[in-house]
């Protein structure tokens, strides 16, 4: 019998392909009926194709197409490139026409949807039709960065701190909810689940409990490691924290809570928003902080662990933090990628504005936590938004933690007071983010010209449009200080 596409180009791991018997056996043995092929598109947003069963046992061998079309769209469906001249706008011949890819199941991601038991869940890799990977595969471009760690005998691994906000809907979706390619539709209305600021409230806690009850079962039932759920300050402001896995696993499972918190919370008359900053008043912007430590990929043992008390962290982590201070600004926009989430970077906010460090200090853009003998021993990047594709947040700390690494670079010295601290500011905005990733030789070098011109051309036409908007409105007219079009654009997409 002559090899699948999957075999004849070498798609899967020994590992995996192992484990494909075992999804084939529960497929049948569950009752599954359906199965959503998803893959996260450059925004992190998780996209699916619906397939019957036996489709998606071909597939297990054989791939699956799908339109190239999701990674030519920006947040609102708008298309930016111009898919039906040669080269598809980008002056890539393959990109012509805008062509089939072959998306490939990964087995080891395939789960069973507790909230739909007939339905499986698995996450692809993107290839085109050739068998070639897929330029604008953010999943695959972090694989790339990971195997660059391993051949130092390193993994990373990544600890997710995530806050989001609960809302209950007002109604449902009416035609003014719906827009157009380029213009998105008014965002939902929705209605607060508890009072708020009350930080850490028990009883304000106690009024979501039902449903955070649920979505504890189900992250358990998905195989999601959750540590706390966590009344935060703002009406329904809520933070989800996970054990540290593998930097692969920790960024599947985030596509995977995302795209789960909003479905359950649904399915229950709720809202979940992982926007930074809705244009609701006195709402505060929501983080990402993600937790990293180098570990060794053989025996699993901590190599940020100091041998000193009088050290913070080991000399390899220290070049490791150095590197993600000295290219801070250039790899914002991978951890902030909206209009909306510079709203977080402001003096004494819990979040950073400039590239600083301390140990334990909630002001810093990294935190270091640990010491001699803790094998959490870690560094806590507070940069991020919840909207952040989780690929490339956490490649862009691989590209800058390495470069720390390879030049052996020291960190300057930790700051006490960060928001008085003379350090590099973090952008301003996503367009001086976009014009310091656009200048960087080292993300350029690892990511590829043909990935940076394209991200930067993807996201500069989502700053267009909210350019044009603050213009024709003259002022941000949404509440909170945020404009409507950042409520209309990110609120239901993310």
């Amino acid at each position: 019998m002559a090899a699948g596409f999957i075999e004849k180009h070498g798609l899967l791991t020994e590992e995996q392909a192992a484990s494909v018997v075992e999804v084939k056996r529960r497929v049948e043995a569950e009752g599954v009926r359906l199965v959503r092929m998803v893959w996260a598109d450059t925004h992190g947003h998780a996209r699916a194709k619906l397939v019957a069963v036996p489709v998606f046992l071909t597939a297990l061998s054989e791939g699956y197409t799908i339109n190239v079309a999701t990674f030519t769209l920006d947040a609102s469906g708008g298309r930016v490139f111009r898919s039906f001249v040669r080269g598809g706008g980008m002056d890539l011949e393959e990109m012509t026409g805008s062509p089939n890819l072959t998306i490939v199941p990964d087995p080891a991601s395939f789960r069973i949807l507790p909230w739909a038991p007939e339905i499986g869940w698995v996450l692809c890799n993107e290839y085109f039709t050739d068998g070639t990977p897929f330029h604008f595969s953010g999943r695959q471009l972090l694989q790339k960065q990971l195997g660059r760690l391993a051949e130092k005998n390193l993994d990373l691994m990544v600890g997710l701190e995530v806050e989001w906000y609960l809302r209950r809907i007002d109604g449902d979706y009416i035609e003014y909810n719906t827009g157009k390619p380029g213009k998105r539709g008014r965002a939902i209305e929705t209605l607060p689940v508890e009072p708020g600021y009350s930080y850490h409230s028990e009883t304000n806690m106690d009024l979501m409990q039902p449903l955070l009850s649920t979505l504890a079962e189900t992250y358990e039932k998905l195989g999601l490691p959750l540590r706390s759920i966590e009344n935060e300050y703002a009406p329904g402001q809520l933070e989800c924290t996970f054990a540290a896995q593998p930097a692969q696993l920790a960024a599947d499972n985030f596509v995977l809570f995302r795209t789960a918190t909003r479905q359950v919370c649904r399915r229950h008359g709720y809202f979940a928003s992982f926007m930074c900053k809705p244009a609701i008043e006195g709402y505060y912007t929501s983080g990402w902080h993600l937790h990293q430590s180098l570990v060794d990929r053989e025996s699993g043992a901590n190599k940020c662990m100091p041998e000193t008390g009088a050290d913070y962290l080991s000399p390899l982590a220290n070049a490791h933090l150095a590197g993600l201070l000295n290219h801070a600004q250039e790899a914002a926009v991978f951890a902030t990628p909206t209009v909306n989430g510079y709203q977080r970077f402001k003096p004494n906010s819990l979040a950073p504005d400039r590239a600083t460090w301390s140990y334990d200090h909630r002001g810093a853009m990294l935190r270091v936590l640990g010491g001699v003998g803790d094998p959490a021993t870690r560094i806590e990047n507070r940069i991020g938004e919840p909207a952040a594709n989780p690929y490339l947040f956490t490649a862009s700390q691989i590209v800058a933690g390495l470069d720390g690494m390879e030049k052996n670079a020291k960190p300057w010295p930790a700051d006490d007071e960060p928001y008085e601290a003379d350090r590099p500011l973090l952008p301003a905005n996503l367009g001086d983010a976009l014009d310091a990733l656009d200048n960087s030789a080292l993300f350029r070098e690892q990511f590829g010209d043909i990935y940076i011109d394209y991200y930067i051309a993807l996201k500069q036409a989502e700053l267009a449009r909210y350019t044009a908007y603050i213009a024709d409105n003259n002022a941000d007219d949404g509440g909170n200080g945020v404009s409507q079009w950042e409520q209309d654009e990110y609120f239901d997409f993310f």
